[in-house]
Formats: C-alpha cells, sequence, structure tokens
C-alpha cells in the first residue's frame, strides 16, 4: 500500500433552490438589458438615417427651387444671352442695375433676357479707363415661370469685359462672360452692385 498524499477534493454542494432562482434572475435581467441596449441603437441607427434622408429632400427641394442664370456671348461680345440652367424655368421679365458710376438707371427686358455692351459703353470707358480688363456687377431681379408659378429671383453677377483700342475712334468694349456673385440678395440691387464695384 502506498502512503502517497491524497489530493484533497473539494466538498461538492449543491444549488439551493433560491440560490438558482437567483442566478436565473440575473441572467434575465443581463438579457434584458442588452436587448433594450440594441433596440435603443436600432432607433438611434434608424433616426439618423431618417435624418439624412429628411436631409437630401430638403437639399433636393432647394435644388429645384434654385435660379442660375448662364451667359452665352453673341456677336463678338456685343451682347451676352442670358438663359436659365434649367429648361423648365421660363425668364418672362428682368429689371438690371449696373454701379450708378457705370449707368444710372435700370434696364428691363420682356421676353429677351440679355446684356448688351451698348447699354455700358461709354459709362464702363469712364468708370474703368485705367484698366483694360475686369469684371463689372450687375443686380438682377428676374421674374420667371416654373411649374405653373409666376417666381422671382434676386442676385448678383459679374459681367466680364475688355476694352480694345481702334483706330481714330474709342475703345471698344467686349462682354465677356457671366458668373455669379450673390444669391438671394434682399435691399436694393443697385446698392447691392455699387458696392461689389467700389470693393472690386
Amino acid at each position: 500500500m502506498s502512503d502517497a498524499p491524497r489530493k484533497k477534493r473539494l466538498p461538492l454542494r449543491w444549488l439551493s433552490l433560491a440560490e438558482i432562482v437567483g442566478v436565473v434572475a440575473v441572467v434575465v435581467a443581463v438579457l434584458g438589458y442588452w436587448d433594450s441596449h440594441r433596440e435603443r441603437t436600432q432607433e438611434a441607427r434608424e433616426k439618423a438615417l431618417a435624418a439624412r434622408e429628411r436631409q437630401v429632400e430638403q437639399r433636393a427641394d432647394a435644388l429645384k427651387q434654385t435660379f442660375l442664370m448662364t451667359g452665352s456671348v453673341e456677336s463678338s461680345g456685343e451682347r451676352i444671352r442670358l438663359t436659365s440652367l434649367r429648361p423648365e424655368q421660363v425668364i418672362q421679365t428682368q429689371t438690371i442695375w449696373f454701379p450708378q458710376a457705370i449707368r444710372g438707371d435700370k434696364v428691363e427686358t420682356t421676353g429677351n433676357p440679355r446684356l448688351e455692351a451698348g447699354w455700358i459703353d461709354e459709362g464702363l470707358r469712364k468708370a474703368a479707363a485705367k484698366t483694360r480688363s475686369g469684371r463689372a456687377p450687375v443686380g438682377v431681379l428676374t421674374v420667371f415661370f416654373e411649374d405653373g408659378q409666376t417666381k422671382t429671383d434676386r442676385a448678383v453677377y459679374w459681367v466680364g469685359y475688355s476694352l480694345h483700342s481702334r483706330t481714330l475712334r474709342g475703345d471698344r468694349l467686349e462682354l465677356e462672360g457671366l458668373s455669379l456673385a450673390r444669391r438671394g440678395v434682399a435691399g436694393d440691387l443697385q446698392a447691392a452692385a455699387d458696392t461689389l464695384w467700389a470693393a472690386r
């Protein structure tokens, strides 16, 4: 017979009913917490997705309501033909203001949207005598038709120009293009054009 020491076994004890119920209660509580946490996370994701979708819709609506003009140079710079970037927006009338230093009164067009070099030729040559090229601001109130409704747009655009010397005659003004300066201008468009002209 060997006298080697025997390993002591830990006494085995059965759980009482109260302890089993306690363990089950803890497991149920943990599962409940995990389930509610998962639901809250899912709700947060759904709300964030809905908010993103609303923002996309709002941007699409804002883009739909946006009016933007482009200009095509005609007759070797004597005229810029104005058109809406979106063909469903049909320009009806326009009231156009140049800086006072260039032209003191407004110009009105009906059904023929354009900028004419002749409108500002003399004034621009005097006001910009030292510069042979540059850009001049023009305030434009546009009445246009879209989706069965008459709408208006108030904006200031830059008109690119250059002056070309001619023998025995005054410089020839050439209009070169159009770009947007400011949209949604509130108040006096003449004053807005004057401010940009003074700060150019």
